[in-house]
């Protein structure tokens, strides 16, 4: 999942950032509001996180302006104000949720699950099963057959987004957009490997191999 995170201070962006890529989501930045509506607004995100005090455009007018055009993008805002009314008109701009810094990461974490589980509470479950393969979102285990399997956090979301596409080709690009926050790059072999990994724990050990390369296109979980 991607999330888009709008925070001018940069320590703090790259402590939020590290946090959630070390949990296994792909995280796109930008410093000011300006930019980071332009990127909300063209790109497609699983959630966002905007600090109030941005450059060029604050996050409540990010917020109220997001609404217009993602209205389900579940959104959360960050704040050193902590005055009942700051928290009042976070949410009433259209965030689903308002954080005061300083702030335990654990907590933001569990809030973004929080936001994630109410979001798709009536079309997504928090289990994915194709065949023998199960994957739990919220513990970010997995296991095949009954066996655990030890996948790092990138391998995790990329095993996510192909059991998510079960039976459909994904291409490069998507796997690159979505699992990543990187723009295609035909020079990268960052999708190759990461899926030959994928395919040392999640195919090697078993008789039937799941994980199918389709030439030209991409690839597809069968």
């Amino acid at each position: 999942m991607k999330i888009l995170l709008l925070e001018d201070d940069l320590q703090t962006a790259a402590f939020i950032r590290k946090g959630l890529e070390q949990a296994g989501f792909a995280v796109a930045h930008s410093s000011d509001g300006k930019s980071g509506l332009i990127m909300a607004q063209e790109e497609d995100f699983d959630l966002g996180i905007v600090d109030v005090m941005l450059p060029r455009l604050d996050g409540f007018s990010v917020v109220k302006k997001l609404r217009e055009t993602k209205p389900s993008v579940p959104v959360i805002i960050l704040s050193a104000r902590d005055a009942v009314e700051d928290r009042v008109n976070g949410l009433q701009c259209g965030s689903d949720d308002y954080m005061t810094k300083p702030f335990a990461f654990v907590e933001l974490l569990a809030r973004i699950h929080a936001l994630f589980r109410r979001a798709s509470a009536a079309a997504e479950p928090t289990v994915l099963i194709h065949e023998d393969l199960t994957l739990d979102l919220l513990s970010r285990k997995a296991n095949r057959g009954g066996v655990r399997l030890d996948l790092q956090p990138q391998e995790f979301s990329l095993l996510e987004f192909l059991m998510r596409n079960a039976g459909k080709v994904v291409s490069k690009t998507m796997i690159m957009e979505h699992v990543w926050e990187y723009n295609f790059d035909p020079q990268t072999n960052i999708v190759e490997t990461r899926i030959c990994r994928l395919r040392d724990k999640v195919d090697k050990p078993f008789p039937k191999k799941m994980i199918r390369t389709v030439r030209g296109f991409g690839y597809v979980l069968e």
